[in-house]
């Protein structure tokens, strides 16, 4: 079965950090670009980040951008995002994603809050 499985979530202080991992099965990653997305309540899915195949291109949202680091690592099936000095307004579901064949994980919270 094909699965995307996101884990790290949790909840931290504004100016926290936190690793969020996305674990694929059923598929091999590596010829693939990958995604994070996140949905904070009461607004719209929006890109985070993305990265290329081989891990040399990579794009961040301009509200994340300088503190969010996507990355990863084809041996494990997986995509990382480290997330640095976290903000409230960083507070959603973070899901992960294969575009080209639309897969989705089933997302993890992160909640921002002193």
């Amino acid at each position: 079965q094909v699965q995307l499985v996101e884990s790290g979530g949790g909840v931290v202080q504004p100016g926290g950090s936190l690793r969020l991992s996305c674990v694929a099965s059923g598929f091999t990653i590596s010829t693939y670009a990958m995604r994070w997305y996140r949905q904070g309540p009461g607004k719209e899915r929006e890109l985070v980040a993305r990265i290329g195949s081989t891990g040399d291109r990579t794009y961040y949202a301009e509200s994340v951008d300088g503190r969010f680091t996507i990355s990863r690592d084809d041996v494990k099936n997986a995509v990382y995002l480290q997330m640095n000095s976290l903000k409230p307004e960083d507070t959603a579901v973070y899901y992960c994603r294969e575009p080209t064949r639309d897969y989705w994980g089933q997302g993890t919270q992160v909640i921002v809050s002193s």
